[in-house]
């Protein structure tokens, strides 16, 4: 039995003479989280379509655990669950009759439908108000039922598109937590985001797409590592000697640093030099109050896989 939860090979959607997708392919771990980034209009609402059975494509194969979603997209369906950009609920419904609903419509008979939706109410942070209309909640609470409706049919896979645009610093760090307990439970997610952060977090493995393409697949380590570059920064017990160390740390490393208010900042393309630049340091008498190196960020992997194809090879 395979072991991925996601296959796509060669797949190609175009809308006229606009091709959004120009031969992706794809593989995704079961149980994993893989983070799916790239600039708006890079294809990534596409891919996500084609994957859930929304769309067919114009050419290429996708999988979702061993059934096609073009010739068994019944089966495919019955084993996933989708959460889009804009939270699907019905306003005028209370978060309960949503819940219910949604099982009718899977066909949970009345008392399986309301039990799962007092459950997933419960497992949400939405019992308090579950029976108030859903065009009385905040956005953070609207998006919680949108993934909890995408989760009635215990899917095994579940497609989350920008699933926190919009949302405040609290109630995307909730909806993380619930990202995280889906994946601990042994289901696998697809996350498509426009918060980098949001990836870096969340994400066993990143796609970046680009135009169409995939322009790499990696962990976010090891795409952070292709840059060829880390950033040490550190900080002088005495400030006042920040000029002196800065000579010192450009002796070693042969590039000037940046001064950062009391920090000193430069790139380095060897982990080793940290060392000598401790060395070179504590023999000149400047004590340090703190030493770190840094990979360089995921929006600086973005930012050179988006513009050039550097990182590509």
């Amino acid at each position: 039995m395979s072991k991925l939860a996601i296959e796509a090979y060669g797949l190609v959607k175009r809308y006229g003479e606009v091709t959004a997708l120009d031969g992706v392919d794809l593989a995704v771990r079961t149980g994993t989280v893989i983070g799916v980034l790239g600039p708006n209009g890079a294809g990534k609402t596409t891919a996500v379509r084609i994957l859930a059975t929304l769309l067919r494509p114009d050419a290429g194969t996708a999988a979702v655990l061993g059934h096609d979603v073009t010739t068994a997209g019944h089966q495919a369906r019955q084993l996933i669950g989708v959460a889009g950009q804009h939270a699907s609920v019905d306003e005028d419904l209370t978060g309960r009759q949503n819940l219910r609903l949604v099982g009718r419509l899977l066909t949970y008979s009345r008392k399986d439908a309301a039990a799962r939706a007092t459950t997933l109410l419960a497992e949400f942070g939405l019992t308090d108000a579950a029976d108030r209309a859903v065009k009385t909640y905040s956005g953070g609470m609207r998006r919680r039922l949108d993934l909890a409706a995408s989760l009635v049919n215990r899917p095994r896979v579940v497609f989350l598109d920008e699933p926190t645009t919009g949302l405040d610093p609290v109630a995307r760090g909730a909806l993380w937590d619930r990202i995280r307990a889906l994946v601990a439970e042994g289901t696998t997610v697809l996350l498509t985001t426009q918060y980098l952060e949001e990836a870096d977090a969340l994400a066993d493995e990143i796609v970046v797409i680009d135009h169409g393409r995939v322009a790499a697949q990696d962990t976010p380590t090891a795409l952070k590592r292709r840059l060829g570059s880390q950033t040490l920064d550190l900080r002088l017990a005495d400030p006042a000697r920040a000029d002196e160390a800065a000579a010192l740390v450009a002796a070693v490393v042969g590039t000037a640093p940046a001064r950062v208010g009391e920090r000193l900042s430069v790139p380095v393309t060897d982990g080793a030099m940290m060392p000598a630049v401790v060395r070179r340091l504590d023999d000149a008498g400047a004590e340090i109050a703190e030493i770190a190196l840094h990979l360089p960020s995921l929006d600086d992997v973005f930012r050179a896989l988006t513009t050039t194809k550097e990182l590509t090879a």
